[in-house]
């Protein structure tokens, strides 16, 4: 356990520099807190993921919108742990913050990555098979989850520069797991999806062919 936190401000950051586990000083420009920042704002995007399923299972609950049968515990294994996996993800998030923060921490491995690739299987036997490509909107839920899949796309590809500037910064393990992360996204979205109130929105070549044809 840390130092308990007495005081927020230091001033020490207003030369542009942050201190780091091992005591050195790192320019705020360095790209390791692109990383790092990219990775807290997805982990809030997956906080507020959370947030709105809360609300739509509190809905549900409450009899006044009924939640997806994909979600629903006693329609298939995969609604039991959909809470649950967002619980885990925003750990796996902050511990991927602390491995760039002190490079000699190892806090995600392989079996982090197996396990979401276990979350994408078992969502996947529920969905339809997809035959066109979607655009990010529906609920507010799978609008949200779209929205942390495109940051969790921008985290890895600073993930990556920073793999080739600096590989002794950021684990592989890492790496992969915020690729795979944006999979999981990618397929929760279209897990939260209910058919019966909001069908997933395809992209479809007319809106812009009506578009000229009016012109």
């Amino acid at each position: 356990m840390g130092n308990r936190l007495s005081k927020i401000y230091t001033r020490t950051g207003d030369d542009g520099s942050t201190g780091m586990a091992d005591g050195s000083r790192v320019s705020k420009a360095d790209n390791l807190f692109s990383v790092m920042g990219d990775v807290d704002e997805l982990n809030s995007h997956i906080g507020l993921v959370r947030a709105h399923f809360a609300q739509a299972v509190a809905a549900a609950d409450a009899n006044t919108q009924p939640l997806p049968a994909r979600l629903q515990r006693d329609e298939h294994p995969a609604g039991t742990d959909f809470a649950q996996a967002l619980v885990v993800i925003q750990h796996l998030l902050f511990n991927i913050g602390g491995e760039l923060a002190m490079p000699e921490y190892e806090a995600v491995n392989a079996s982090h990555i197996e396990w979401l690739e276990q979350q994408i299987d078992t969502m996947n036997t529920t969905l339809p098979p997809l035959k066109d490509f979607i655009l990010p909107t529906g609920s507010v839920l799978v609008s949200q989850l779209h929205v942390a899949r495109c940051v969790c796309r921008r985290a890895e590809r600073q993930a990556v520069i920073l793999q080739q500037q600096r590989p002794e910064a950021i684990r592989s393990t890492a790496v992969s797991l915020i690729n795979r992360l944006s999979d999981w996204l990618f397929v929760a979205a279209r897990f939260c999806t209910d058919p019966e109130q909001v069908s997933e929105v395809l992209w479809d070549s007319q809106v812009l062919q009506k578009l000229e044809s009016n012109k």
